[in-house]
């Protein structure tokens, strides 16, 4: 996995794989989806970075036990 940060287009991308990118979606303002030729979710990109996250500058990584509380994502019409 990979993660960037541009300061100067304010673009946090995070590569889950290093392959080649067939399409991508945006799915909600400002995030954004990448797709390899499978249809397979690769990546994901978050504009505006710096109003969306804490600190596009740092990053932890846990492990650990996931959040499983949190709320189901719902079936849109």
């Amino acid at each position: 996995m990979k993660v960037v940060y541009d300061p100067d287009k304010d673009i946090l991308q995070i590569a889950f794989i290093t392959t080649v990118i067939e399409e991508t979606t945006q799915i909600a303002p400002g995030l954004v989806l990448d797709y390899d030729e499978d249809g397979t979710v690769v990546g994901v990109e978050i504009r505006k970075a710096s109003t969306k996250v804490d600190n596009p500058y740092s990053i932890a990584y846990l492990v650990g036990e996931a959040n499983v509380n949190k709320p189901q994502p719902s079936a849109k019409s």
